[in-house]
């Protein structure tokens, strides 16, 4: 049996990254023959197995050819005679299109090993073009790369546009967007994700919501990037700094400001009432891409509240009170400290403030955990219903004014 080790694993290896599962290639067999060996057959759309004791998976070789629209339009053919090159020439980019064999041999027959020198993200074939889903691969795979130097090649990028012009991404269901925006917010560098998108003319596509900030001018004294599009990029980016893997802040942080792209030409570059404008953008944008429940619910809590917790130092004890039941922070404490990072990215995604200090994010906190403190045991009296939600009201208040310094 000819099994090759293949795809992430070997890329990231040359690349000096840890890696997570391994995938393997096998030439010259058959289901039968892979059955026979004592492999668990899984696949549903092409030939996969689990290995009988390390339970990695093997893929029998293959090739794909197109007969439709979309990313699922492929006819499969895992046939014995198809070659260790074949199979590698269907994938999206030569660093993943790299084979290793069992003595630990590179089998690198597009240029895999130069362009990971090179910081070149590069197409393998003209076949890259017929699988819509590669576009938001290569945007994603920036997100993850470009930290190291990566670049997309300006061929790849060319072929990306065309793609995007065939209107073939409006073949992408929900979910598989979804899936690939979900693994770029959380990616070292999401930034890297939305200006691949927009620089190929995707983001409009996909996330037009999104889009629609490119362009939009902010106050320079408040946002010395200007571009609203690009202060978007830097929050995402200082989400996934701040709360590292975490899709939530990362959702929260790429929607925040979604109310930018409604203000009238007139009023610009001011945003009176960008909060409450984005809530309807937001909610047509999770509507579409099926986004769960809780990243809405907490995106919305971000959008309407953002320039709140910005001034929670100036706020009344009533009133910090009264902005954390809005965002259920007491049913759903842990919402409060991710509100509190997505509003400090917010603060620190501008050009040149990366390292300011954000204490309304620590006030927010400090005042939360103050008001949790409080039981309904600490309520002197006998009180039950309204008045016991009014006693207990009264003491949050009481007590996040005694651990802010504010008045109730």
């Amino acid at each position: 049996m000819k099994t090759y080790l293949v795809g992430g694993a070997v890329r990231d290896r040359l690349l000096g990254l840890g890696h997570g599962d391994r995938d393997f290639v096998v030439v010259g067999e058959t289901q039968a023959t892979m059955e026979a060996a004592g492999f668990k057959a899984v696949g549903r759309d092409f030939p996969v197995f689990l290995h009988p004791e390390t339970g990695e998976e093997h893929a029998l070789a293959r090739t794909e050819r197109k007969s439709g629209r979309g990313y699922r339009g492929f006819v499969v053919d895992a046939d014995p005679a198809v070659t260790l090159e074949e199979d590698l020439q269907r994938r999206d980019f030569t660093i993943n299109a790299i084979a290793e064999d069992e003595e630990g041999h590179l089998i690198d027959p597009y240029g895999g090993v130069r362009d990971i020198e090179a910081r070149v993200l590069r197409h393998v074939s003209p076949a890259f073009g017929e699988d819509p889903l590669r576009v938001l691969r290569a945007a994603r795979f920036m997100a993850r790369f470009a930290g190291l130097g990566f670049t997309i090649a300006p061929e790849t990028m060319a072929l990306m546009r065309e793609m995007v012009a065939s209107g073939e991404l409006a073949e992408l269901t929900a979910e598989r967007v979804w899936q690939e925006l979900r693994r770029a917010i959380t990616s070292e560098k999401p930034s890297a994700f939305l200006r691949t998108l927009h620089d190929c003319g995707a983001l409009a596509v996909v996330l037009p919501e999104v889009e629609a900030l490119y362009g939009v001018p902010q106050r320079a004294e408040y946002h010395p990037e200007v571009d609203t599009g690009v202060h978007v990029e830097l929050v995402c980016d200082m989400a996934a700094q701040l709360a590292p893997g975490d899709e939530l802040v990362g959702f929260c942080a790429l929607t925040h400001d979604l109310g930018k792209a409604l203000t009238p030409e007139h009023v610009l570059p001011r945003h009176i009432g960008h909060e409450s404008a984005g809530l309807a953008p937001l909610r047509a944008l999770c509507e579409r891409m099926k986004v769960p429940l809780e990243h809405r619910q907490l995106a919305e809590c971000v959008c309407r509240d953002h320039l709140n917790v910005h001034r929670l130092p100036e706020l009344r004890a009533s009133t910090v009170f009264e902005l954390i039941s809005r965002c259920d922070g007491f049913r759903r404490p842990e919402r409060i400290p991710r509100i509190a990072l997505a509003c400090e990215a917010d603060k620190r995604g501008r050009a040149g403030l990366s390292d300011v200090d954000y204490p309304s994010g620590r006030l927010l906190r400090d005042a939360h955990a103050a008001a949790m403190a409080i039981r309904a045991s600490d309520v002197p009296g006998e009180l039950q219903g309204p008045e016991l939600g009014e006693a207990m009201r009264k003491a949050r208040i009481a007590a996040i004014a005694a651990a802010t310094g504010k008045k109730p």
